[in-house]
Parts: structure tokens; C-alpha cells; sequence
């Protein structure tokens, strides 16, 4: 179907609405998107925070705030001739496991405590045994990063605050609060981690019977997308944007990649190649992993959205062959399939798909760059066809297809290499990032009438990889081989193998 995406007046482009606006509050910095009714990016802007230790334990929620309105209004400046009034909806994603404890004012009584804020250890350790003791089902293997441990640790360390919290919030919650003025309510993305159960869409009983927790502190929980109200009519007036633009209940930053990526119906899975590797899909059943080295988050349509991050990734991409790359990448594509078997783990330990405390990478000793680097990217795709199999042996569901982003999916020849070991086709879309993924929330309920509706619309493929059959065969022996060479250092166990 020919698109329409406006008209020519006096020589002017003009973009016709709806819109929707995304806003991605990251550790890093704020990021906003201005997305059409086709998908387009009408017009983005951001702000930049200082990364430093303090940061990654604490930051200003006030702080994001004005990220946010200064972000605003340089998007607006570059979108200067378009009719806001054609925005019709807005959502935001945030850092999954950081909270803000308020007062009855819905003002903060303390920094943002930060998922990457470790100090919680104790609590963690805490909040799991209880979980594991009172309410053993869905998620129980809470750490530094959730955000129950955090909670709890608040109320230690700092008792004469506690005794004035209101309400707990979660990143996104607080932008969301500010823009609609509804606070205490949150979505299921953003409460999984902070011990809402999603199989029974409540929170547990012994997080304020058993821990040091009241149950007028927990916010209300809606699905992601849930449209809570439009923009309070203040700072309507303060942004410079119209009143009746509706505010949804956000998603967790991951999620919200999730959906940008295009991976949103059972059967579609999404893998993100950056620093680490995470794959998150969707499923009709529940996976409950005693091991923790996978979660469910519930989808907003009632199926299920289990993940898990891995230690592995293209962190030694640039690390160790970012001067050469394109040289590396044309040798790369004469040398697959190679008989080569490494695995480019440059941590001491791996998490998912294997809990491996002590695994330390590994590969053949005399190789040149370009073997070196062609060997790293199957080993990063034989992990990534590992989690898989692991994935199925749960749910027994098919995997019809993977969509990719990050860092490692701009590279053509490790599409190539993943697609043939998984034997699947692998999509990479046009625009993969959180504040795209926030904006087609937005939409997803205010314009369309579900978020795979929204996805299907706002979505473009710009690359596609399909297996080729004489590729497949050598690799699915490759990577058996990969596979017994983990059981020989004891990194996996015969039983894990769900091939």
C-alpha cells in the first residue's frame, strides 16, 4: 500500500499525525522520540548524564525531570512545523529494579536507588529466602539489581525516612507521575522484579507480613500500555503540548527494546548483541527456572515475555579488533563455516544459559585475526542457539524467528553466521531503540487496538538473513562440538542439553 505521509504546501513537507512520543530515561541519559502514524522518526532529541560510581548507585529523579523538558523542547525546535496538536498519546520506558520512595506529597525523600546500586546483598539474600519460604512460585531469585532488595535495604539504611514513605515508585513510574499527576500506579514489567506475582496479578502477602514492607507503599499494577489518564493541564502549559495527549502506564527499558524490535507474538524472539548478549521472546506458557537463569515478564495481552541476559557478547569486538573491522569482516566472509570452536567469554563466569560460576572463555592457540575473529562470532551464535534449546525444553513452543539489535546485528557476516547455526530467519529492524519501543506503547492502545497491532504498523524490517541448507549441516555438527566441550569443563551438565 502506497503511503500518504502528508501533503506539499508552499513548498513545505508537512508530516500529517497522529503522533506519539516515546521517552526513554536511561543510565546514561534521557531520550525522546517523535514517531508517526507509519513508524517514522519525525524527530528525537536527548540529554547526557555524567557516568560516574555515585551515578551508578544514585540519581536525581528531579534531574530526569528537567533532562526531559530540555530534551522536549529541542525536539520540538526540530519538528517546528508540525501540529503538536496531532499527538495523541505518550509512554515511557526506564532502568528495570531502580525505585524512589515518595511522600504523601508524591515528592522524593531520597535519590533514585539504582539497579546497579550493589550495596543490597544482604537484603537480596534476604528477600529470596522469604520468597522461597512464603510464596515459592514465579520469580524468587531476587538480587543487588531488583528492586525488593532495594526497598528493603532503604528501610536499614535509612529508618528516619522510612517512616515518612508513602509510595514506592519505579523509574518510568515518576516521569509517568509528573506528566498525568497519577501517581502510585505502575505495569507488570516494572512490579515483576519488585515481587508482583504476574501468574496471579497480585502482590504477595509476605512482602508486608514477612518483610519489612506495608502494603499501602505497593502501587497499583496495570499492563503496560494502559492508558492512566491525559497530561495534568499544568505542565501541559509548562511543555507547551496539549492537554488531551494521553499518558500510559510504562515498561522496563528491556521490554521496550523488545518491542521495537518487532518481537511481540508467541514464537518471536528478539536477541540483542551488545556488551552482553539478551534474549527476550514471547511465549503462551510461563517459564519458571529454579536456577534464575530465566524470567518471565507477563505481556500486556496475557502471554508471557521470558528472558535472560548472558556474560557474553561483542564486548571483545571493539576491545580486540576494532581497528580492522572491515578487513576482518570481508576475511570473515571467506572463511564461514569454520571447524573452529571458541567461546569469547571475557568475564570470569557465565549466567544464562548456563550457570557457570567459574567458566573462563576459551579458543584454539595459534590463530590468526581474521580466524580469531570469525571463531568469536560462531561461538557467540552457538550460545545464542544453547539459550534456545534451553528456552524450549520449558515451554515445548516453536521459535519461528528471531529479530536482532545492538551492536553485533550491524554486522552482515554474524547475521549470517547466527542465522545458519540457529537454522531460523533473522530480522533486523529500523529502529530498535527504548524511546521507539515507549512510543509504539503509546499507541498501542490509543490508536490501535492491540501492541502487536502497533507493531505490525510501526515497524520496518531493514535487513532480513535466511539460512542457506549446505551452511546449516556444518554448522549443527560445529556446534554439537561446542556444546561437548562445555561437558568436558563442567560448565554445562549432560542434562541441560535439550537438543
Amino acid at each position: 500500500m502506497e503511503k500518504n505521509k502528508g501533503f506539499i504546501y508552499t513548498n513545505i513537507w508537512l508530516i500529517m499525525g497522529p503522533y506519539f512520543i516515546g521517552v526513554d530515561i536511561g543510565t546514561q541519559g534521557a531520550r525522546v522520540v517523535l514517531l508517526d502514524a507509519e513508524g517514522e522518526v519525525a524527530a528525537s532529541a536527548g540529554q547526557v548524564f555524567p557516568l560516574n560510581e555515585a551515578s551508578r548507585e544514585e540519581q536525581s529523579p528531579e534531574g530526569w525531570w528537567r533532562a526531559f523538558v530540555v530534551s522536549l523542547k529541542e525536539l520540538k525546535d526540530k519538528a517546528a512545523g508540525l501540529d503538536f496538536n496531532e499527538v495523541k498519546a505518550m509512554a515511557v520506558t526506564s532502568t528495570s529494579g531502580t525505585v524512589i520512595p515518595l511522600d504523601a506529597a508524591h515528592q522524593p525523600l531520597h535519590n533514585a536507588i539504582m539497579y546497579s546500586d550493589k550495596r543490597s546483598a544482604k537484603q537480596a539474600a534476604i528477600c529470596t529466602a522469604t520468597a522461597v519460604k512464603y510464596h515459592n512460585k514465579g520469580f524468587t531469585a531476587f538480587n543487588t539489581s531488583s528492586a525488593l532488595a532495594k526497598m528493603v535495604w532503604f528501610g536499614d539504611a535509612y529508618p528516619e525516612k522510612a517512616v515518612k514513605i508513602s509510595k514506592w515508585i519505579h523509574a518510568a513510574d515518576y516521569i509517568t507521575g509528573k506528566l498525568s499527576g497519577r501517581w502510585g500506579v505502575t505495569d507488570y514489567t516494572n512490579a515483576f522484579k519488585t515481587g508482583y506475582d504476574v501468574s496471579s496479578y497480585e502482590w504477595p502477602e509476605y512482602l508486608y507480613t514477612h518483610l519489612p514492607l506495608k502494603k499501602a507503599w505497593l502501587p497499583e499494577v496495570f499492563p503496560s500500555g494502559t492508558v492512566i489518564g491525559t497530561l495534568d493541564e499544568e505542565v501541559a502549559a509548562v511543555l507547551g503540548l496539549p492537554a488531551s495527549i494521553q499518558v500510559t502506564v510504562g515498561i522496563t527499558d528491556g521490554c521496550a527494546s523488545q518491542i521495537a524490535s518487532g518481537a511481540v507474538k508467541p514464537g518471536e524472539w528478539n536477541t540483542t548483541i551488545g556488551t552482553t548478549m539478551v534474549i527476550k521472546g514471547v511465549t503462551k506458557k510461563q517459564i519458571v527456572d529454579e536456577e534464575g537463569r530465566i524470567y518471565s515478564h507477563r505481556h500486556p495481552a496475557g502471554y508471557w515475555m521470558p528472558g535472560g541476559a548472558s556474560n557474553t557478547g561483542a564486548d571483545w569486538v571493539t576491545n580486540e579488533f576494532g581497528d580492522n573491522l572491515d578487513a576482518l569482516s570481508k576475511a570473515a566472509e571467506k572463511l564461514v563455516p569454520t571447524d573452529l570452536i571458541s567461546y569469547p567469554l571475557r568475564q570470569h563466569g557465565e549466567r544464562f544459559p548456563m550457570v557457570a560460576p567459574d567458566a573462563v572463555g576459551f579458543e584454539q592457540e595459534g590463530l590468526s585475526m581474521a580466524e580469531r575473529f570469525t571463531a568469536n562470532m560462531e561461538g557467540v551464535a552457538y550460545l545464542e542457539r544453547f539459550s534456545f534449546e534451553l528456552i524450549q525444553g520449558f515451554t515445548k513452543e516453536k521459535i519461528n524467528a528471531v529479530f536482532t539489535a545492538g551492536g553485533g546485528s550491524n554486522s552482515d557476516v554474524w547475521l549470517k553466521i547466527r542465522s545458519n547455526v540457529l537454522n531460523l530467519p533473522i530480522y533486523k529492524m529500523k529502529e530498535v531503540s527504548g524511546a521507539v519501543g515507549a512510543a509504539i506503547l503509546a499507541a498501542s492502545n490509543t490508536h490501535f487496538s492491540s501492541l502487536a497491532d502497533a507493531v505490525a504498523a510501526l515497524t520496518t524490517i531493514e535487513k532480513e538473513v535466511h539460512p542457506e541448507p549446505e551452511l546449516v549441516a556444518v554448522y549443527e555438527k560445529n556446534y554439537h562440538r561446542f556444546l561437548n566441550l562445555l561437558l568436558e569443563k563442567g560448565y554445562i551438565k549432560k542434562g541441560e542439553i535439550h537438543a
